[in-house]
């Protein structure tokens, strides 16, 4: 099972070799693809041979590149993901839209729940206030009680002053984390054959990813859980390694100890499995190790 996550953030050139990424700057290193779950190219001054990329696509191997910020900007996503895609997709275009509801309305139902659980682990009041939207949820959450438990639990965490769409050093660590994660569901949603751009509340024309943007909605709560942890003047790399490191922390899942990246997998197959069986109680949500 391919588990690291590799950041290559100097000047390098990466190649292909019997079945080994080779890495060459000031020393040589060798990484087998099988171990390779996620490559983040950090720096724009790293060049891959199209060999590389060609069995990093066979190998499922997600990368995300960076801009000159060295933030993330475009990912590496195979036409297909699957030897089944077109089957997948056909299925996906079907999925009713009482199935889509349903399982949207269990996600939102169940990032509120992990928001309040980390609240109440901080020892703030306002997990009250969540617990109480928790039990106001409807089908489909019509009356949007996601968007009133995001400006309470956000300004429990950041403080009053903080919103989602100001300029500062918390807003831009937690837009790195989320397109971390939102990456790794990009990733295991077209590996498993389905495609991206459509989703099952998300329904932006502009949006590649609304799928992906969907389904990873109980996993923020990872990243913000690390933002709230960090005690920072500038977001620096030191900041960015934590905030990917998030994929190799240990959650439950399915009553077992699994790394965030594979929890991420046994979830999306749970969603997928459930939308195909238009049965909710199919779904496998995580829970965290400790909070």
């Amino acid at each position: 099972m391919s588990w690291r996550i590799i950041v290559i953030s100097r000047r390098a050139k990466l190649d292909y070799q019997m079945g080994y990424m080779v890495v060459r700057n000031e020393e040589v290193t060798k990484i087998h693809l099988s171990e390779i779950s996620t490559i983040l190219i950090e720096s724009t001054a790293v060049s891959l041979t199209t060999s590389l990329l060609s069995e990093l696509t066979k190998k499922k191997v997600k990368v995300i590149f960076c801009d000159e910020k060295r933030n993330p900007s475009s990912e590496l996503v195979s036409y297909y993901g699957s030897h089944d895609t077109s089957n997948k997709v056909r299925s996906q275009i079907q999925w009713s839209k009482h199935s889509k509801e349903e399982v949207w309305t269990e996600i939102v139902t169940e990032k509120i729940r992990k928001q309040k659980e980390l609240l109440e682990s901080l020892g703030k009041e306002e997990a009250g206030l969540l617990g109480s939207y928790l039990n106001e949820i409807g089908w489909n959450d019509e009356t949007n009680r996601e968007g009133h438990a995001a400006k309470v639990y956000f300004n429990a965490l950041f403080g009053l002053s903080f919103t989602r769409t100001s300029d500062c050093l918390i807003n831009t660590a937690l837009n790195y984390g989320y397109s971390i994660i939102l990456s790794a569901f990009t990733r295991e949603i077209t590996t498993s054959g389905y495609i991206t751009q459509l989703g099952l509340f998300h329904d932006n024309m502009f949006n590649h990813f609304n799928l992906a943007s969907d389904l990873m909605e109980p996993f923020r709560i990872l990243i913000d859980r690390e933002v709230n942890r960090m005690v920072f003047d500038e977001f620096t790399h030191t900041e960015k390694m934590r905030l990917v490191n998030v994929l190799n922390q240990e959650v439950i899942i399915d009553g077992k100890k699994q790394y965030v990246n594979n929890a991420i997998k046994i979830y999306c197959k749970s969603i997928f499995d459930a939308l195909n069986e238009n049965d909710s109680a199919l779904i496998r949500f995580y829970k965290l190790n400790e909070l």
